[in-house]
């Protein structure tokens, strides 16, 4: 396994599966994780995070889930609003198969998980969700985030979730320094070492 991440597109360590029995904003479920993909044993603390303290979900609309993962926050949106459309990317074949195996475990007709090349480019979203990868380093994950925030609809929302020490405000401040994009990001809850930050496109000056 050396030299293998999360963010790898084909892990090579053995499958290993752990079933995990969750409250997903209230709804109760099953879902596995599975090994060589990001926290496979367990709910991540960050992630548990922004299903706590995010705001309610719109009951429609396109939802997108950039870095999903084996599925918990997708899948999440999906339970929560089951008229609509949740788009789930990721780098990493394994943990798409595994987000869209717990997908169907439950019977989610709502959900569509593929790597980031095979999302429609016309695509806009009216909610992002996202626990991003900082781990691939900082040049990187701008490029991710200056990709995928400007497809928010006009008043859609972006909720990411990021640890201080790993460079939350710094975030914060890029976000709204105009380099990716007409962006206003503001820092809304702090907990257990955590940022939650919400990302609305700027309005236009009359």
């Amino acid at each position: 396994m050396s030299g293998e991440h999360y963010f790898s597109q084909n892990p090579e360590s053995a499958l290993r599966t752990t079933p995990l029995q969750l409250t997903l904003r209230g709804h109760q479920v099953t879902l596995r994780s599975a090994s060589g993909t990001f926290s496979p044993g367990s709910l991540d603390a960050g992630s548990a995070m922004l299903l706590k303290y995010a705001p309610q979900v719109p009951a429609k609309g396109t939802f997108l889930d950039i870095g999903c993962g084996w599925g918990p926050l997708a899948i999440s949106l999906a339970l929560e609003a089951p008229d609509a459309a949740v788009v789930g990317i990721d780098v990493n074949d394994r943990a798409l198969e595994t987000a869209r195996a717990n997908a169907e475990h439950l019977g989610l007709n709502n959900t569509h998980f593929s790597q980031p090349e095979g999302v429609d480019p016309a695509l806009s979203f009216d909610l992002i969700w996202s626990n991003p990868p900082i781990r691939v380093g900082k040049a990187e994950l701008h490029q991710i985030l200056a990709t995928w925030l400007p497809r928010l609809s006009p008043k859609g929302q972006a909720w990411l979730v990021v640890a201080k020490h790993l460079g939350a405000d710094s975030l914060i401040t890029w976000l709204n320094s105009g380099e990716p994009g007409d962006f206003d990001a503001e820092r809304v809850e702090t907990s257990k070492g955590y940022r939650l930050i919400r990302v609305t496109k700027s309005l236009p000056l009359s």
